[in-house]
């Protein structure tokens, strides 16, 4: 479990493929020993389970496993050497939840329309897939890119949101542009809500 705040941004240092599993390094800024073998970190928001931690010249690495459906659902299988990702560390009892409840489970795969910047801040316009559209909620939450963001206007397909100058700065999204795809996670409260409609 996760809360969508990111804590570090890391680097795709390496990347092996083994049929439909691609194995993954990455570089991050956390301690060796506080990454325990088993831990989940989300990765650009996929809950990723940590396989192998070593540290060298004075950098930490960890790898991880994406199998055939997180290739398949987020955008991990276009990551090369040098692609930079959100992470976060999963939850602790006791931890802020500072942003929402999240999971850590892609849904689909989004798109940047358009960014408008001003003020240091930046106003994007989201595509979501047909299907994921109707658990989007103005002034709900979203998780793109493993980043807890507040949904400002919802127009059918599309949805905007509006990042502040600490968000630009700390996570992705201030090399993000028109065109880019993201990893999306709907509000897990909008998803089990529509679940029980439908089952009524």
């Amino acid at each position: 479990m996760f809360t969508g705040i990111v804590t570090d941004i890391g680097e795709v240092h390496a990347l092996e493929p083994h049929g439909d599993l691609r194995r993954l390094r990455i570089a991050c800024g956390y301690k060796a020993e506080s990454i325990a073998l088993g831990a989940s970190i989300a990765c650009n928001g996929a809950c990723l389970t940590v396989v192998a931690v070593q540290a060298a010249d004075g950098r930490t690495f960890f790898d991880v496993d994406a199998g055939a459906e997180t290739l398949r659902l987020t955008t991990a299988g276009a990551w090369g050497v040098g692609t930079r990702i959100n992470l976060e560390r999963a939850l602790k009892i006791g931890d802020e939840l500072g942003g929402h409840i999240v999971t850590g489970h892609v849904d689909g795969v989004a798109t940047i329309l358009s960014r408008e910047d001003f003020d240091g801040m930046a106003r994007f316009w989201i595509e979501t897939p047909p299907a994921l559209a109707r658990f989007v909620a103005q002034k709900g939450s979203v998780t793109l890119d493993g980043v807890s963001l507040t949904v400002n206007a919802v127009e059918a397909n599309r949805f905007s949101i509006l990042l502040i100058p600490h968000t630009l700065a700390v996570t992705t999204f201030g090399d993000r542009k028109t065109g880019d795809a993201l990893n999306l996670e709907v509000d897990l409260m909008a998803r089990y809500a529509a679940r029980l409609s439908e089952a009524r």
